[in-house]
Parts: structure tokens; C-alpha cells; sequence
């Protein structure tokens, strides 16, 4: 499979959760993706346990309020960046980079006082992706080239 050249900074949409063309940082040194998430609950509807959630925060350009509702989800210990062990839900969507898609997994996070809302990491990059740390953007210039 030939692996495409991604920048440090990506756009990437997630079709399922109604986010197109969302900037993102390539980061190597996470082992999995993370995504802000503004509220989340698990909830029982009709005897279904469901993990209820809102992305982004209201300040955020691409924030829609959409409550987002999946059955599939778990739990994991998760580093964050202060060392600190802590308890994320882990849910998959599709991502599309490159005109492909791909499901990914990310855990819900409060990622508030990051600049980026979205962080990329190592299980989602290996094998598909090369970064070049001087670059931003590529998969978004792909799309411009490629019209």
C-alpha cells in the first residue's frame, strides 16, 4: 500500500459525526487518536446501554451542538499528556484523508486547554502515512491538485 506524505497539522472530515475538513495534529508520540468532547454520558434507551456525546466546545467553528449517540464503545486507560493516567471513551468512526476512508478509533477527551481539538496518532498513521514535519495541509492541497 503506498503511503501518502502528511504534514504536522491535517485536514481530515469525519462524515459520521458531521465534521468536514477539520485541522488536526499528526502526533507520533500518541499511540491513539483524541478527539475534544464537550459532554458525554452512557444512557439506557429501549434497554440499549448508548454512549451520548457532544464534540468540539460552542466556541469552535465547526461545533454543530449534534448529540451523537453509538452503542459500540469501551473504555481505556489512557497517558495523557501530563503523565497522568486517566479513564476515556473509546468510540470509531470513519475518517477520510486523501479521498479514502478508513475507520479509526479515537477516545473523547477534554482537550479545552489544547490548541488542537483533534490529535492523530501512531495506531492511526502506521502503515498509511509518512510525516514531514516541515509541512501542513497536504491532504487538503491532494484535493486542490487533484480538481
Amino acid at each position: 500500500m503506498k503511503k501518502h506524505v502528511i504534514g504536522r497539522r491535517e485536514k481530515i472530515s469525519l462524515p459520521d459525526w458531521g465534521l468536514k475538513m477539520i485541522s488536526a495534529k499528526v502526533d507520533t508520540g500518541a499511540y491513539t487518536n483524541a478527539i475534544h468532547c464537550e459532554w458525554v454520558e452512557e444512557k439506557v434507551e429501549n434497554g440499549q446501554e448508548l454512549l451520548v456525546f457532544k464534540l468540539l466546545e460552542p466556541e469552535h467553528r465547526l461545533y454543530t451542538g449534534k448529540v451523537i449517540k453509538t452503542k459500540k464503545y469501551t473504555q481505556k486507560k489512557v497517558k495523557n499528556s501530563f503523565g497522568n493516567a486517566e479513564l476515556r471513551y473509546k468510540v470509531t468512526t470513519r475518517v477520510i484523508m486523501f479521498d479514502k476512508a478508513f475507520d479509526v478509533e479515537f477516545t473523547l477527551s477534554d482537550r479545552s486547554k489544547m490548541r488542537n481539538a483533534i490529535l492523530l496518532g501512531r495506531k492511526m498513521l502506521r502503515g498509511r502515512f509518512l510525516v514531514d514535519v516541515d509541512q501542513t495541509n497536504l491532504s487538503k492541497k491532494y484535493k486542490v491538485a487533484k480538481q
